[in-house]
């Protein structure tokens, strides 16, 4: 029905006659002209309608915004000082000479150019959301990204295979969604976290090298970059380490950025353990264009009277740490209780201060209402290891470790943002070296940080259940950018007796072992290869690249924050013959 899109029709195109066809973006009359600015998903089309064809003028003067038209006309520049430089066809425009009303359409809900439409409204109305040239580039990249994935990772020997989406619950990891059978009663599929276990048996299978653009799905609580389903590049290869892995994919991810979306990433990626990631910003995930780390000052502390500050310092699991803010002494006190409320979120009693205004005057030249109970020696080895000068602010964290790193790893964010201090720039990390194991006080046990199907770094059975289990270290890595995780991977386990050696140490007995892992472990047995993959978050890398805010803003039809979907307002009940088929009985919990 067209010879061109709207965007496309350019200068090259002088005095030719096109075809277009479109929405209308935008209706005006000027003077006895009228002028349509339509709209397809490569761009705007500005078109000129004259009195002189009275047909397609009567026409081009009843249509209305999101009327979807078909128009044949000439190109011809635009008159001088009416170009458009942010178009693409912004040097011509279209004297129209036929004009055919394919569509109406009512009064959208929303106009197209408004910035400030609640996000309820917009995802109730997606398809008329997804209109707007922002969705349209969003999703342009979106489809950009995984074409060059197919291509980068054929080109590697990489073997594009789907894997089960009912498959089997398992005991570790999110909540999974459930599915029950028709045909086995009383018993249910599960939707995949990831596949996982099915990309291990492909190596096993002797396929070396796989890859998927998957749907996953995890029932959990929601936040900004989180969704209930998500897609993720998923891979495995065989006879590769974390070095050669991390090295392949780390050029996937450069290459990516800069043919897509022009982003220049240095090379090699930075480096770093878990450890010192966790040390130096409380997380696993720091955002290094933020110039402020933590210190920790515990063995400081371990002497005073003050109580907030001495059971921590004396405490194996607690810490004390110090966040200096460069011109912080500017905060005011209600600046200074927001941040307070702020950490209180992750569990922080409280949030401790100094301010720093001669550091060469020792405590008389600090500000702050804890001073008088730490000693002179103690202020002078935090000023001396913080680094604080005149004007800076020194926030504390003295708690639990856990609570110490998450609440001050998001102050140093939230701060950063606050006070211009996030450098212009991106910034790569693989982190690596994490713990094999994390242990919750709650439950009293260890549980598996990444995985327990990820190899730890020792050798022998022997040497894994000798080692004290928060000291072993296993073979994952994360890819972090700016602050968040794109992808993790690691290298996994592949003899059976290391494999059943972890689900004891994680409590997971023979028998559940057996009846969870059972087919793994058998395969297992018949000559697993060394191997190791690695999983990126598309919508997150997505995100990244197009700067949306959310991940539903690189989405077609996401859910809301409650996991609901306004479009088709799911999830719905069902009737009742279609549960008695599933051999389901629905027992809602009781008001109050």
């Amino acid at each position: 029905m067209r010879t061109h899109y709207c965007g496309d029709v350019t200068e090259g195109l002088l005095d030719q006659d096109v075809e277009i066809c479109g929405w209308v973006h935008r209706r005006r009359d000027h003077g006895g002209v009228i002028f349509i600015d339509l709209r397809d998903r490569e761009g705007l089309l500005q078109v000129v309608f004259d009195p002189d064809r009275a047909e397609a003028f009567t026409t081009a003067d009843r249509v209305r915004p999101e009327w979807v038209l078909k128009i044949r006309g000439r190109v011809r520049h635009r008159p001088e000082g009416t170009a458009n430089a942010s178009l693409n066809s912004g040097q011509v425009e279209v004297l129209g000479l036929e004009i055919e009303v394919l569509n109406q359409a009512k009064t959208p809900p929303f106009q197209l150019d408004e910035d400030d439409v609640g996000e309820d409204v917009r995802l109730r109305h997606r398809y008329i959301d997804l209109r707007r040239p922002a969705m349209q580039h969003n999703l342009q990249v979106r489809a950009k990204v995984t074409g060059f994935m197919h291509r980068f990772l054929d080109s590697h020997g990489f073997l594009d295979v789907e894997t089960p989406m009912l498959t089997r619950a398992t005991p570790e990891g999110a909540r999974d969604f459930l599915v029950p059978s028709r045909l086995h009663a009383g018993s249910f599929y599960a939707l995949p976290q990831s596949p996982q276990l099915f990309k291990q048996l492909l190596m096993m299978s002797g396929l070396d090298r796989y890859y998927q653009i998957v749907r996953c799905f995890r029932d959990e609580d929601l936040r900004a970059d989180r969704q209930p389903e998500f897609t993720q590049l998923d891979v495995e290869t065989s006879f590769m380490d974390e070095d050669q892995i991390t090295t392949l994919m780390e050029k996937l991810v450069r290459e990516l950025m800069d043919e897509v979306a022009g982003i220049q990433l240095g090379e090699p990626f930075a480096r770093m353990t878990h450890a010192e990631a966790v040390e130096r910003y409380g997380i696993d995930r720091p955002d290094l264009r933020i110039p402020m780390e933590l210190v920790s000052v515990g063995d400081l502390l371990t002497d005073v009277e003050f109580k907030v500050f001495a059971a921590p310092a004396n405490d194996p699991r607690g810490r004390i740490a110090a966040l200096r803010v460069p011109g912080g002494n500017a905060l005011t006190r209600k600046q200074i209780d927001d941040y307070t409320q702020f950490v209180g979120r992750y569990g922080a009693k409280g949030l401790a201060y100094i301010k720093v205004n001669d550091p060469s005057a020792g405590a008389e030249g600090l500000q702050s209402p804890i001073l008088k109970f730490l000693p002179d020696t103690a202020i002078s080895e935090i000023l001396k290891r913080t680094g604080a000068v005149a004007g800076d602010l020194i926030f504390f964290g003295a708690d639990k470790a856990k609570v110490v790193n998450e609440s001050l790893a998001a102050l140093r964010v939230r701060v950063g943002h606050d006070l211009d201090l996030v450098a212009d720039e991106w910034r790569p990390l693989w982190v690596v070296d994490f713990p094999m194991f994390e242990y919750d006080e709650g439950d009293g046990r260890f549980y598996a940080l990444h995985h327990p199907f990820t190899a730890p770094q020792v050798d022998s059975v022997e040497a894994f259940a000798a080692a004290d289990p928060e000291t072993i270290l296993s073979r994952a890595y994360d890819l972090v950018l700016n602050g968040t995780e794109l992808g993790g991977g690691s290298i996994r386990i592949h003899r059976p007796e290391l494999q059943s050696a972890v689900f004891e140490r994680l409590g997971i007995g023979e028998d559940e072992a057996r009846d969870k892992f059972g087919f793994l472990l058998d395969a297992l047995d018949y000559g697993a290869p060394p191997h190791g993959g690695i999983a990126f978050g598309l919508d997150r890398l997505v995100m990244l690249m197009t700067g949306a805010s959310s991940i539903r803003d690189v989405m077609a039809f996401p859910k809301t924050q409650t996991g609901a979907c306004l479009l088709t307002e799911a999830p719905a009940e069902v009737a009742q013959s279609a549960l008695q088929d599933l051999h389901v009985r629905v027992h809602k919990p009781q008001k109050g």
